[in-house]
């Protein structure tokens, strides 16, 4: 039988967020040479936890390595990310296509950051917007 925590864990497994697209398409454009100029220019670790409906329950983790260029599902491995971002996952979609300004978000309590800011603040949703067709 079950646990509720490892119910709540099966249940994270399986849940299908739109932040997935976002992410995937990132991945893919890490790999063309405009990503890689990305990489280049930026050479930070990003965590984001996309939650499905309230920050700090059910999320799901993403890094986006702009060092190596690589976009895992999962926690950072290498240490600690220079940020780490906490979004639900319909704000962190309304922000890719630019439907909500990421410093209102943060404002408003819409977005979490732990980490360096200066970091946090180097990672643009222009670099969203420019490939995810949701």
């Amino acid at each position: 039988m079950a646990t509720e925590q490892e119910k709540e864990s099966m249940a994270t497994e399986s849940a299908s967020l739109k932040s997935d697209v976002v992410f995937d398409q990132m991945k893919q454009h890490l790999e063309t040479d405009a990503g890689k100029e990305i990489v280049k220019n930026t050479g930070l670790v990003y965590e984001f936890h996309i939650a499905p409906e309230k920050l700090g329950y059910n999320e799901i983790i993403y890094t986006v390595d702009l060092k190596k260029g690589e976009v895992t599902k999962g926690p950072y491995k290498g240490g600690n990310p220079d940020a780490t971002f906490s979004f639900k996952d319909d704000d962190f979609v309304e922000i890719v296509l630019g439907k909500l300004n990421p410093q209102l978000a943060f404002m408003s309590g819409k977005i979490k950051i732990k980490g360096s800011l200066s970091a946090a603040q180097k990672f643009s949703p222009d670099i969203f917007l420019k490939l995810v067709k949701i």
